[in-house]
């Protein structure tokens, strides 16, 4: 009596090619995504006179990355120690677009936030995309960069000018409509 694999064989097919993607994706990343992303950077770079560094990490095969990093600085804020004339400068990173080699080969694009250490807890990495090799095209490098400078901007220009949706004094009374108090 024998066993009907109909099914199992085409999910093995599938695992198989998901398998081959993997190897590929990883050739990808040396051919293709670093010299796109790093000459992307760079001219970015380049063109706009920001302060930052292109940086590579390559410590460890196959999860390498990519940082367009704006480094460190000192934040202007300093701590007063105890019973001391001594000032604690808390340092400030400006932030980092990152570019992160996968497991299975893919790319994970994500924006570091700019934090002050000492002040608060920084910000989890924001997860912008992550894409196949072939995928990441300079129009995609663009976005990212557009997206990363919008978080360091408002990172920078944090203030409260939006109202705040839930604050009693500015809810609407009744059906959306403001109190008319001349009825009285």
């Amino acid at each position: 009596m024998g066993l009907d694999f109909g099914s199992l064989i085409a999910k093995t097919n599938r695992y198989k090619e998901v398998l081959q993607n993997t190897i590929t994706y990883r050739k990808q990343w040396d051919t293709d995504v670093k010299p796109i992303v790093k000459s992307t950077l760079e001219g970015f770079i380049k063109q706009t006179g920001i302060s930052a560094k292109v940086k590579e990490q390559d410590k460890i095969n196959n999860l390498e990355a990519i940082i367009l990093d704006l480094g460190k600085s000192a934040s202007g804020i300093s701590e007063n120690m105890e019973d001391t004339n001594i000032k604690r400068t808390m340092i400030k990173s400006n932030g980092a677009l990152v570019y992160q080699q996968l497991f299975n080969g893919k790319i994970m694009i994500m924006i570091v936030s700019p934090y002050i250490e000492g002040y608060g807890d920084p910000k989890p990495p924001i997860n912008l995309e992550i894409l196949r090799p072939e995928e990441l095209k300079q129009p995609f490098i663009m976005r990212h960069l557009e997206a990363f400078l919008k978080d360091i901007t408002e990172w920078e220009d944090y203030d409260d000018d939006e109202p705040q949706k839930s604050s009693v004094a500015f809810q609407p009374i009744g059906f959306n409509r403001p109190l008319d108090l001349d009825d009285e």
